[in-house]
C-alpha cells in the first residue's frame, strides 16, 4: 500500500479518536443542569415550558397576579398606586428593600401605560436576579455535593430528584445517609435510592454522621462514581449541637476529597421571609453554594426567591414545582419571573 495512504488513514484515525474524547469530555462535564436562558439568548422561551412552570406557578401567582392587575389595568400610574405596587411586591415575598428599589427603577423609566409599567416590572425583576453561576458544580471526580436544610423542607425527596436527573445523564451516583438522627431517614433515602436506582450507603442508627459521610465518598471512589451526594439530619438553624455536627462533616469531606463541590440549601417556599433566616445561619454555619427552593406548586409565593437572592447573593440552582421526579427544574430568573407575574 503507498505509504502516503497509510500516513493519511493514521492521521484520520488519530483525529478522530481525539474528538471522539473531546464529545466524551464534554458530555461528562455537561451534565451540570443547563445554563440559564435570557432574553438576551433565546428571546422565545420554549412555549411548553413556559405554561408548564406558569401552571405550576397558579397558585402561587394568584394573590400577585391579581394585586398586579388591579394596579396596571388602567393607563399611567397614579402616585397612590405605585406605593400598591410595592406593597404588593413585599406580600408576594419579595421583601421590603427589593420591592422598592424595583419600583423605584420602573418609575425613573416614565412607562405610559400599565402594559409598559409590566413590561418595566420583568425586566427590574429578572435584572435582580443576575447571577451567573445556577448549574451545578459538578466537576470533580466523584463531585461532592452536601445537602442541607431543616425538616419538612423536601430535603430528602430533593435528593432523590437530583439523583434521578444525574441518572439519566448517564452518571453514576452514591447517596450517604448521614441523618442519623431521625429514625426513618435512613430507610427513606434507601427506599428514593432503590426508586431511583443508585447505591446508598448508610450505618446503624446512632452513628456518627461524619463517618458515614466519609463512608459514601470511599465508596464513590472505590466505584469510580461521578457524584456523592450526602444528606444531612433536617436541623433547626438555632440548634447548636446540631450545626456543630454539620461543621463536623462538611470538614471530614473536605479534608479527604479536597474541596466540596456544592453545598446546597433546600427552603421551603412557603416559609417566606423565614426562610432568610434559616438561610444566613446556615451560610454562615457552613458555607452555601446553592438555594433549592420547594414547593413553589403550593401556597408559596415565589417572590422569596428574588428575596434570597438579593439579601444573602446565594444563587437559587433548582426550583420544586410539583411531586413527580421531572418536577425538580432548573431555575430559570426569565421564565420564572413571567410566569409569577402573568395575568
Amino acid at each position: 500500500m503507498d505509504p502516503i495512504v497509510i500516513i493519511v488513514a493514521v492521521v484520520v484515525l488519530v483525529v478522530a479518536v481525539a474528538i471522539a474524547g473531546i464529545v466524551v469530555a464534554r458530555r461528562r462535564t455537561s451534565v451540570e443542569f443547563p445554563t440559564q436562558h435570557t432574553p438576551t439568548v433565546d428571546t422565545s422561551p420554549p412555549v411548553a415550558v413556559d405554561r408548564r412552570l406558569r401552571d405550576r406557578l397558579s397558585r402561587s401567582r394568584s394573590a400577585l397576579g391579581a394585586s398586579l392587575a388591579g394596579i396596571l389595568g388602567s393607563g399611567g400610574l397614579r402616585d397612590d398606586e405605585w406605593q400598591e405596587l410595592e406593597d404588593a411586591l413585599v406580600l408576594a415575598d419579595v421583601g421590603p428593600r427589593t420591592a422598592s428599589d424595583v419600583v423605584a427603577s420602573i418609575r425613573a423609566r416614565h412607562p405610559e401605560s400599565g402594559v409598559e409599567a409590566r413590561t418595566f416590572l420583568e425586566e427590574a425583576l429578572v435584572g435582580a436576579l443576575d447571577r451567573d453561576d445556577r448549574d451545578l458544580s459538578l466537576t470533580s471526580r466523584p463531585s461532592v455535593v452536601v445537602v442541607i436544610g431543616v425538616n419538612g423542607t423536601g430535603k430528602t425527596t430533593s435528593i432523590a430528584k437530583i439523583a434521578h436527573r444525574c441518572v439519566s445523564a448517564d452518571m453514576t451516583v452514591v447517596l450517604g445517609a448521614a441523618d442519623t438522627f431521625r429514625a426513618a431517614a435512613d430507610a427513606q433515602l434507601r427506599a428514593w435510592g432503590e426508586r431511583v436506582g443508585v447505591t446508598v450507603v448508610s450505618a446503624t442508627g446512632g452513628a456518627d454522621p461524619a463517618s458515614v459521610a466519609f463512608d459514601a465518598l470511599r465508596r464513590a471512589e472505590d466505584g469510580d462514581a461521578d457524584v456523592v451526594i450526602v444528606d444531612t439530619a433536617g436541623r433547626l438553624h438555632s440548634q447548636a449541637n446540631l450545626m456543630d455536627e454539620l461543621r463536623k462533616i462538611v470538614r471530614v469531606l473536605e479534608r479527604e476529597a479536597g474541596s466540596i463541590d456544592e453545598i446546597l440549601l433546600v427552603l421551603d417556599g412557603t416559609v417566606g421571609q423565614n426562610g432568610i433566616a434559616q438561610a444566613k445561619a446556615f451560610t454562615d454555619a457552613v458555607g452555601v453554594t446553592g438555594i433549592v427552593l420547594t414547593k413553589l406548586d403550593g401556597t408559596a409565593k415565589g417572590g422569596v426567591a428574588i428575596a434570597v437572592e438579593r439579601e444573602l447573593g446565594i444563587p437559587v440552582k433548582l426550583i420544586g414545582v410539583g411531586e413527580g421526579m421531572e418536577d425538580l427544574i432548573p431555575f430559570v430568573p426569565f421564565e420564572f419571573v413571567r410566569a409569577l407575574v402573568a395575568e
